[in-house]
C-alpha cells in the first residue's frame, strides 16, 4: 500500500548515524519523496474511487484481499467486526492498520452513517487496545480522508502507530 523508505530509519545510503546536516539533508529528501510517493498513491486512489460505479462503495481494495485471505497479513487482532494487521511498510517501529470486517459503504470516515456509530466506537476500541498492548508508553491514531487527506486506500482504515517519539505537527 505504502511505497518508499520509513522516515524513521536513516538513509540506507548513509553509513555514519551521526546527525551530520548531510545526513539531515538526505533523511529529508527521503521524506520528501515518502511524502510525494503517498500523495501521488492517494490522487490515483482518489480517482479510482471516483471513477468507480457511484454505488458508494469504490472498487476492491487490496484489504479485500485481505479479508478473503487471497492476501497473507500479520494479524495483531480479529473479532467479528475488526481486522488489525501490521503495515507492510510501516512508517514507525509500531504501524498496525485497523479495518471493519464488512466495509458496508465505509470507504472513508467522511462516508459514515449514523447508523456505523457502534463499528467506529468498536474500531477506536480495537486501536486502543492493540495500541496499549504493543506501545506502552504512547501511540497515535490516525485517519486519512480522501484525496486531500492523503487517503490510498478506499476501505476505512485506522493507522495505529508507535514505537517512537512522535512528532507535532503531523503530515
Amino acid at each position: 500500500v505504502h511505497s518508499g523508505h520509513p522516515s524513521f530509519l536513516p538513509n540506507p545510503t548513509t553509513t555514519c548515524l551521526h546527525n551530520t546536516n548531510e545526513n539531515n539533508n538526505n533523511n529529508n529528501n527521503n521524506n520528501n519523496n515518502n511524502m510525494t510517493d503517498e500523495v501521488a498513491a492517494a490522487k490515483e486512489a482518489a480517482a479510482q474511487y471516483k471513477s468507480s460505479d457511484n454505488d458508494g462503495a469504490g472498487p476492491a481494495t487490496v484489504f479485500d484481499k485481505i479479508l478473503s485471505g487471497e492476501w497473507a497479513s500479520k494479524k495483531v487482532h480479529e473479532d467479528d467486526l475488526a481486522y488489525a494487521f501490521r503495515d507492510i511498510n510501516p512508517q514507525a517501529p509500531v504501524h498496525i492498520i485497523v479495518i471493519p470486517k464488512n466495509r458496508d459503504g465505509l470507504t472513508k470516515l467522511s462516508n459514515a452513517r449514523e447508523d456505523q456509530k457502534g463499528i467506529l466506537g468498536h474500531l477506536m476500541y480495537v486501536a486502543q487496545m492493540v495500541g496499549k498492548k504493543e506501545c506502552p508508553e504512547g501511540f497515535r491514531v490516525v485517519i486519512n480522508d480522501g484525496e486531500e487527506g492523503a487517503q490510498s486506500v478506499y476501505h476505512l482504515h485506522l493507522h495505529v502507530l508507535g514505537g517512537r517519539q512522535m512528532k507535532w505537527p503531523p503530515g
